[in-house]
């Protein structure tokens, strides 16, 4: 048995940035368009009036204050609502493999690695561009790794989960490093024309490089366990998939072809379920609560964090024992929890323990017990 590592991490983050104000500006001249366009029906009582949006009312529902896009001219046009991102070609890189790159070569330079040392990608997101050929076999062309790679999709928790394959896989032998990346282009699957979700997403691409121990180069975090959890639940969805012409409505606009949640019944159901799975997990390796230096929680809303780390530490958690990035980021699935980890781990002390962890639609949960070395 090998002992597997995280040597180094990358995030790539798009240029565009959207401030809540100017997305509450483009939310609220599109509802003054629907309810200009449908006053017949809003006055009847058949239909119902678009409320406006506010920066307050986003900040105080989820603690976020900007995000970043991969394009934001489609995004802010009242007319459009989504990003519009350019056809590419066959023969050109796909756009989640290109984010991957960058993120994936930050990973590698911060480890001391070359792509040669590398052999198991695996793109591990919450949508996929397409079924196949994989990303993570175009990402591996793209690197020039060898062995082999491939998706897959546990939503909001595919980078924990992804972490614990290549775990798995590094411990057993079956190989000796893996990048576990996570491009997410979430603007591409909200409906921004939705005033409860419309401020949820923002786009990014992380990725984590693990080793075996004896391999790594400078300072890591071992892998001293992880623990998955999935629980089936409809409170977040999404109906869109390749069936969806075969059925008499699938051409339709449908709501449900977009990002879809019940936010109270998450909000109560979830919070529960992820508490105790972080506290069952440390418990099973002997580590008590105030042992922790860390939490790196999922990054989709600054209450539910602070209640997780409330109820696993016992206690309000201190400045930077449980970090948030949300604010600048706003939601980015799989990814959030990693963009915490790689932007608040450096001052560990030797020794030191964290959790990183995620969650989200299925349910699912995905926990990552470390331990920082020198």
């Amino acid at each position: 048995m090998y002992q597997p590592v995280i040597s180094g991490t990358g995030v790539f983050t798009p240029r565009e940035i959207i401030t809540n104000d100017e997305l509450v500006e483009s939310f609220n001249a599109y509802a003054d368009r629907y309810n200009a366009e449908h006053a017949d029906e809003i006055a009847a009582g058949t239909l119902a009036e678009k409320a406006h949006s506010s920066s307050e009312f986003i900040v105080a529902a989820s603690g976020i204050h900007q995000r970043h896009v991969m394009d934001k001219t489609g995004v802010l046009d009242p007319e459009v609502m989504h990003p519009l991102l350019r056809q590419r070609s066959d023969e050109e890189p796909s756009i989640m493999a290109e984010m991957a790159l960058d993120a994936c070569t930050k990973a590698l330079q911060q480890a001391g690695k070359d792509a040669a040392d590398v052999d198991l990608v695996i793109v591990a997101a919450s949508n996929i561009e397409r079924a196949y050929p994989a990303v993570a076999i175009e990402v591996q062309q793209l690197l020039g790794t060898s062995g082999f790679a491939f998706d897959m999709n546990v939503a909001c928790s595919s980078a924990t989960f992804g972490i614990q394959t290549a775990s798995d896989m590094i411990r057993a032998g079956s190989v000796r490093s893996a990048l576990v990346v996570n491009p997410e282009i979430c603007s591409g699957h909200l409906e921004w024309r939705d005033r409860d979700c419309h401020f949820i997403f923002g786009d990014v691409a992380t990725a984590t490089l693990l080793e075996r121990k004896e391999d790594a180069k400078g300072p890591h975090f071992e892998v001293v366990s992880t623990r998955c959890l999935t629980q089936f639940s409809n409170n977040i969805r999404n109906n869109n998939g390749f069936l969806r012409r075969s059925r008499p409505d699938g051409m339709k606009d449908r709501r449900d072809m977009q990002f879809m949640q019940n936010g109270r019944k998450v909000f109560k159901e979830v919070l529960p379920i992820v508490s105790k799975h972080i506290l069952s997990h440390i418990e099973s390796e002997g580590v008590k609560p105030d042992d922790l230096s860390r939490l790196w929680l999922h990054q989709a809303n600054k209450a539910m964090n602070d209640f997780i780390g409330k109820k696993v530490l016992g206690r309000v958690p201190e400045p930077g024992e449980q970090p948030n990035i949300l604010q600048d980021y706003a939601n980015t699935s799989s990814a959030g929890s990693i963009i915490a980890f790689s932007k608040h781990s450096d001052d560990i002390p030797d020794g030191g323990l964290g959790v990183i962890c995620s969650f989200g639609a299925g349910y699912s949960v995905g926990s990552v017990l470390l331990k920082r070395c020198s």
